[in-house]
């Protein structure tokens, strides 16, 4: 995340893609964000795969800087912050959707997550145009 000269250095759009958001935490927090509507720095914090301080404070400041979040203060807590996705941070919805649905396939553990899976299934053109919309 830190090494901004080596950023984009082969003009290869998938190492652009990856230098942007193609690490595990990055995606962990656009999901929390997209998908289960997480708005604040305490919320983020208490996903299931136990993200450090530290790191969740250095990827969101990351994706702000790139454009994929917006940060507010909360109208209710002047002390906090609310995070939304940026229109860029939305078009990553097909992304997240193909990793799901690749998930779906290939992951056969007894407690895979198959809830959102299923949703994409029914009517995968509605699920990302209500992602990309933000609603």
């Amino acid at each position: 995340m830190q090494e901004k000269n080596r950023k984009r250095a082969s003009g290869c759009p998938i190492a652009f893609g990856l230098d942007i958001f193609g690490d595990r935490w990055t995606l962990l927090i656009i999901r929390e964000i997209m998908l289960r509507g997480k708005r604040t720095y305490s919320e983020i914090l208490q996903a299931d795969e136990g993200i450090a301080t530290n790191i969740l404070i250095d990827r969101l400041k990351h994706l702000e800087s790139e454009g994929i979040l917006e940060k507010h203060r909360d109208p209710e807590n002047r002390r906090s912050f609310l995070y939304s996705l940026t229109q860029k941070g939305r078009d990553l919805a097909p992304i997240l959707i193909e990793i799901i649905l690749w998930s779906g396939v290939h992951d056969q553990r007894p407690n895979a997550k198959r809830d959102v899976l299923e949703k994409i299934r029914q009517d995968r053109a509605g699920f990302e145009a209500t992602l990309r919309d933000g609603s």
